[in-house]
């Protein structure tokens, strides 16, 4: 039996957290008994603190107006791991999203430890080895899920990895965290 597992994504001002580049949104939600619990979701927006590019903006379309009265990192952050408490995270690419986690973890609060986190990339990449492509739309795709016309938000996206991840777990049958562990990849945090 698997354990609770909260699906996770940022959007973000750019690429590169190591950059100077910051969450914009973050949103999650709860996959409890194998099922996706829609009535269990976290949503925030992130004032960035600072400017968010031209470019960025026509992908994830948040504007600086849509964040200027949105909570800080340092409120949202704590708030979002009390809503992941007592689960496994995962994100699709996790390396991203993490990386992003973990900076903002040590510009705000070093002591805070971050829970482990599963990748639906990695999982994808074990399950289909022979395909080049793994990115959330190709795998979308691949699996008969139809994509939402607001792709490239938070909430959208975490929808979109909890059906294909569930999907995968399916199919493989993948029915213990320690097969899901060494199929996904796990990531560990540094503390």
């Amino acid at each position: 039996m698997l354990p609770s597992l909260t699906v996770f994504d940022v959007e973000t001002t750019g690429l590169d957290a190591l950059k100077g580049h910051k969450i914009v949104e973050i949103a999650a939600v709860r996959i409890e008994q194998g099922n996706i619990a829609e009535d269990q979701t976290f949503i925030s927006l992130v004032n960035p603190e600072r400017e968010i590019p031209w470019e960025t903006k026509q992908i994830h379309k948040i504007s600086d107006e849509d964040v200027a009265t949105a909570p800080t990192i340092d409120q949202v952050i704590p708030a979002f791991l009390e809503f992941a408490a007592g689960s496994i995270l995962v994100a699709h690419n996790a390396s991203f999203d993490m990386s992003f986690l973990q900076k903002e973890k040590e510009l705000c609060w070093g002591y805070i430890d971050l829970p482990e986190c599963l990748c639906t990339m990695r999982l994808s990449q074990n399950l289909f080895p022979r395909e080049m492509r793994h990115n959330l739309d190709v795998l979308s795709e691949r699996l008969g899920l139809e994509l939402p016309t607001n792709r490239h938000r938070a909430l959208p996206d975490v929808l979109l990895t909890a059906q294909a991840l569930l999907k995968m777990l399916e199919g493989a049958s993948i029915t213990s965290l320690d097969e899901l562990r060494s199929r996904a990849g796990l990531m560990m945090v540094p503390r």
